[in-house]
């Protein structure tokens, strides 16, 4: 746990530059940099730093990039901090109650009629084996009804101490969370090489992994100038799968702004084979924290396994990164039999990585006629 401050916990705006190096510092979010305000130009953006007192010199305690998305004709807006925000000793510290409370007030000043926040904290950890264990049980509908490897006392604090100051969870809708996934699949590269992670995954990985390097499948580092070929492969997968794809001019714009802030935030990766790109992702990196973004891949030449070679090349780069996690993003929590997403959960189990459930997304209503009025309005988008 980290030392109390010396001094009352004070809030106010940073810059970019200090903010962006507090969350590379703590491996913190790529949703939390000041990039990613950036993107969302459809958003006020602030940065927002806690101090260890009011002195110009004070440490800084911890950081977090606040959306602000206004109600149009209105002086009110919703206040969003997406996966944060990021606190230096974790959610742990014995600061962190200072930090909610200066944030509410500060969101409260701004206008906002509800608060909205993501805190990383892990609550749960189930272990591949376990999961896929419970995946044979036909009994078991959900990873909540499978005891955890791990359960972090953190994150169970940290619900109870919002539900105290009067935070709402958000549930999730289908197993995905309201805004960013409550649950992920993470594979631990702490203290592991190649061989190590290699061995940790499923036969079937292994297999493919060996299939595609025998077909011939290459696997190169993009540029810019390849996310025209990367969106028709998205988009060719989109359909696919059934989901809105984004526009090309979205994935333009985050290569644009999250280079701009660092040169190896994101990386373009595509898989060919004799030619023809088979496979495409996006690849992300904050500190020693790497994600897999965004994937793609065709319906034609899919027995050469594309997609997978895409993904180990990725393991391999984020480990040459020196990245302690290697973060495969959102999973529901579903692991029925039935369950239209149980083949995205196999694939990911395949790694030998572990699904983590986060504290989830919470709302703080700070006007509350306005906070129910946005609900009844968000209910009716549907």
């Amino acid at each position: 746990m980290s030392p109390a401050p010396s001094s009352p916990v004070t809030l106010r705006p940073i810059d970019a530059a200090t903010h962006q190096a507090f969350v590379e510092a703590h491996s913190g979010s790529f949703l939390q940099t000041p990039a990613w305000g950036r993107l969302k130009n459809d958003w006020r953006a602030e940065s927002l730093g806690w101090f260890d007192g009011s002195g110009a010199d004070a440490p800084l305690l911890a950081a977090g990039l606040v959306l602000y998305r206004p109600v149009p004709r209105v002086n009110r807006s919703l206040a969003y901090l997406p996966e944060g925000p990021v606190l230096a000793g974790g959610w742990d510290a014995p600061y962190a109650l200072d930090v909610l409370r200066t944030l509410r007030d500060h969101a409260l000043a701004q206008g906002a009629f509800t608060l909205r926040i993501g805190p990383t904290a892990v609550v749960r950890r189930w272990h591949a084996a376990t999961i896929k264990d419970a995946i044979a049980d036909e009994q078991v509908r959900s990873l909540t009804q499978v005891p955890a490897d791990v359960t972090d006392e953190t994150g169970v604090r940290l619900r109870t101490l919002l539900t105290r100051l009067g935070f709402e969870h958000l549930a999730a809708d289908e197993g995905f969370a309201a805004g960013q996934p409550q649950f992920v699949f993470q594979l631990p590269l702490e203290g592991k090489d190649e061989a190590a992670v290699l061995a940790g995954m499923n036969q079937l990985w292994r297999r493919n992994v060996k299939k595609a390097a025998k077909a011939g499948v290459e696997v190169t580092r993009g540029t810019a100038a390849d996310l025209p070929a990367f969106h028709t492969v998205y988009t060719e997968t989109a359909a696919r799968d059934h989901f809105v794809p984004r526009p090309l001019s979205y994935f333009q714009r985050m290569v644009e702004v999250m280079t701009a802030e660092d040169e190896d935030r994101i990386r373009l990766y595509l898989a060919h084979h004799e030619g023809h790109l088979v496979a495409a992702t996006t690849w992300v990196r904050v500190g020693r924290h790497t994600w897999y973004s965004y994937g793609a891949s065709t319906s034609d030449r899919r027995e050469v396994q594309g997609s997978t070679a895409v993904q180990w090349r990725m393991v391999q780069d984020a480990l040459a990164a020196g990245a302690a996690v290697y973060d495969l993003r959102g999973i529901t929590d579903t692991i029925a039999s039935d369950d239209p997403h149980l083949g995205l959960i196999r694939f990911k189990v395949g790694t030998g990585g572990e699904a983590v459930e986060y504290a989830g997304e919470w709302d703080l209503p700070l006007r509350p006629l306005w906070h129910k009025a946005f609900g009844l309005y968000m209910a009716r988008r549907g």
